[in-house]
């Protein structure tokens, strides 16, 4: 991965784990004019990487399936000296991993939901996939612009 200038993205990520981040990821369109695609999502990360899950095959999964390139936005707490909300876009590129869907928005679930909220709320949900992020440069307003 290769983090901002300072290597501080990690500790304000660590901070949204802690919250309901308001997350988005966008990615290019498969079909078509290959416009961008914004989906709000849960996030969260492995290591090195970003994970967020997907129950379906939905049109995020086929514009990955099409192009790795993506871009996942997130807010920040605070303000920065300029008086804007910081905020960060981790850019980089992704691979899907088949399964592992309900698991990981179980796992996120109490951070968004609630404690005690099963999600998804079915029983045998799909196998879905998750999306691995590798995080290639940092943007946004904050210290690690």
């Amino acid at each position: 991965m290769a983090p901002s200038r300072d290597g501080r993205w990690s500790c304000t990520l660590s901070w949204r784990r802690r919250s309901t981040p308001a997350c988005t990821v966008t990615s290019r369109r498969s079909v078509g004019n290959g416009r961008p695609q914004v989906s709000v999502i849960w996030l969260d990360r492995d290591g090195d990487e970003l994970v967020v899950a997907h129950l379906g095959a939905g049109q995020k999964i086929r514009n990955i399936e099409h192009d790795d390139r993506v871009a996942v936005s997130i807010e920040v707490p605070g303000t920065t000296p300029t008086g804007l909300q910081p905020w960060a876009v981790f850019h980089g590129r992704a691979r899907l991993t088949d399964g592992g869907g309900p698991e990981l928005l179980q796992a996120l679930a109490p951070r968004f939901l609630g404690a005690g909220v099963r999600f998804p709320p079915m029983d045998d949900p799909p196998p879905g996939h998750v999306i691995h992020v590798t995080v290639e440069r940092v943007t946004g307003a904050g210290p690690w612009a």
